[in-house]
């Protein structure tokens, strides 16, 4: 049976063969974007050499069955033709991780809205399922209570919120070499979603972001960017961090992320002092 289908995948033209190599890619990676899967399985395919009639459907029908193969045994027999971001949560879903919910950590903002004295609280749900030595990084930090002070210094609506940088530069730099493995992609980077911001593969040190963009960010899924929890209360003020910096140094006006490192939080309340910030971050007792 093997060899038959072996066989089959012989008779696949070049622009057929490319396009099952980027599936089983996407596949193999957790690459699920609707760019990336939304190819049909039923377009006609055009040559430039003459074939007799009954060759042209004697090909087409190899084809199709080949085709029609390779969807059985990826994926069960799923319809692969069209594919939304709805399907892709679906996808993640259907083979969810194992094992139950963490610790919670209550996070206390100031200056919501770069409004001095505007407080409020979120609250994010570890899942060591979904990424064990996130969570176990996370859960480190807190127990050190290093998020206390720590500037929201990178806000963008409908996008992301991060932080993650101490604000005394003796305490980051203690960090700053201690780099993460990194987890594999279980869940997909949906709103809410708490995840470690990298700088390539296995750089995961303190920074953190919350995804915003109420349709989710999936498209940072194939990219590696590993959820570790989730905010189960308080979205409304994840939604009040003040924004009003932008984007950061260099591609904006916003902190620049080398001088928070070296400098801290005294170079944050001088150039940027309508930040919010984190007042405490601790377990949930």
């Amino acid at each position: 049976k093997i060899t038959k289908q072996k066989n089959k995948i012989n008779y696949l033209d070049k622009a057929e063969k490319n396009t099952m190599n980027q599936f089983l890619t996407a596949i193999l990676f957790l690459g699920w974007s609707s760019s990336a899967m939304g190819f049909s399985t039923v377009q006609p395919v055009h040559h430039t050499t003459t074939r007799s009639s009954s060759t042209s459907l004697h090909m087409a029908t190899r084809r199709r069955d080949t085709l029609r193969w390779f969807r059985r045994a990826l994926l069960g027999g799923i319809s692969l033709s069209t594919v939304s971001e709805a399907g892709i949560k679906a996808a993640y879903a259907e083979e969810p991780a194992s094992g139950g919910p963490g610790r919670t950590v209550v996070f206390t903002v100031d200056n919501l809205e770069g409004i001095e004295g505007n407080t409020g609280i979120f609250k994010v749900q570890l899942q060591p399922s979904w990424a064990p030595r996130g969570v176990d990084r996370f859960e480190e930090l807190t127990s050190n209570g290093f998020w206390n002070d720590c500037r929201i210094f990178r806000v963008l609506p409908g996008f992301v919120v991060q932080f993650g940088v101490n604000g005394d530069p003796d305490t980051q730099s203690k960090w700053r070499s201690r780099n993460l493995r990194d987890d594999p992609v279980k869940v997909s980077n949906e709103r809410g979603t708490v995840v470690f911001a990298t700088a390539g593969k296995d750089s995961r040190t303190t920074q953190l972001f919350v995804n915003t963009r109420p349709q989710g960010n999936t498209f940072l899924d194939k990219q590696g960017f590993s959820p570790i929890g989730k905010v189960i209360e308080g979205m409304d003020v994840v939604d009040q961090m003040y924004a009003g910096y932008g984007e950061g140094a260099p591609g904006g006006k916003g902190p620049n992320q080398g001088l928070i490192q070296s400098k801290g939080n005294a170079y944050l309340k001088e150039s940027f002092p309508k930040l919010s910030f984190i007042s405490s971050g601790n377990f949930d007792s």
